[in-house]
């Protein structure tokens, strides 16, 4: 635990004051994520702070800096936290600190390759995860285009192996990229890029931990009991982190 810090003038302290508390900056919700260690942008687990529980709702889509949704990718674009379907296919952020300990627990020690030799990952899945590993960084049309899924049919299949890597934390969601006409100008919606997780980690320089599955579960439980309010939420945390 980082113990006492303040957000906007206001002392944040072992996980109790954020529950009530309004973040209106970026920065300050750098602040909660790093606290917290844990952030799902949804409600997810109950009495747990979630990005849009502790946001303004109309600051949501406003396109100006206070836009939480223009947060979400900052997170992992400036290394501040993992950002991806990590947990229950929702989006969530993970701090760096806490970040080695839940990879170790929701990933696995062999590739992607062993794994699909042995059957534990879909042919669809390792097809993009080969295309992410070739081009670190690669957005979400230039990925589809590549994987030849750009038929309406295929949309869903995309999406479900896109959702595989990352709950198994084999990729993570690394930034957006613009979409721009000849000219240079922004032209249409932004696109989601991504990275596999030890290309982003390396390239953070987040480091992996010599701790087994259990030991590092066993980590997790401890800091997230330490800053939960309630029972509830340490037992949903475990039931996830199983």
């Amino acid at each position: 635990m980082t113990g006492l810090s303040k957000i906007g003038g206001k002392d944040l302290y072992e996980g109790v004051m954020w529950m009530n508390y309004t973040v209106k900056t970026y920065e300050e919700a750098v602040k909660v994520v790093e606290e917290v260690g844990l952030l799902p942008l949804a409600h997810l687990i109950p009495d747990f702070p979630s990005l849009n529980s502790i946001t303004l709702e109309d600051a949501w889509h406003s396109g100006t800096e206070f836009d939480p949704w223009n947060w979400r990718t900052k997170f992992s674009a400036d290394g501040v936290a993992g950002y991806g379907k990590f947990m229950k296919k929702k989006s969530i952020l993970i701090s760096r600190q806490l970040l080695p300990y839940v990879k170790k627990v929701l990933g696995y020690n062999d590739s992607v390759e062993e794994r699909y030799n042995n059957g534990n990952v879909s042919k669809e899945a390792l097809h993009l995860f080969r295309i992410i590993n070739l081009e670190e960084g690669i957005d979400t049309r230039a990925l589809r285009t590549k994987a030849e899924m750009r038929e309406k049919g295929k949309k869903k299949i995309f999406e479900n192996a896109l959702v595989e890597l990352q709950g198994t934390m084999d990729i993570v969601i690394s930034g957006i990229q613009e979409k721009r006409d000849e000219n240079g100008e922004k032209n249409g919606w932004s696109s989601t890029s991504f990275e596999t997780y030890d290309s982003w980690a390396k390239r953070n320089g987040i480091e992996s931990i010599s701790l087994d599955k259990d030991e590092a579960r066993n980590y997790l439980l401890t800091h997230f009991k330490n800053i939960c309010t309630n029972e509830t939420s340490v037992k949903k945390l475990k039931k996830i982190l199983e």
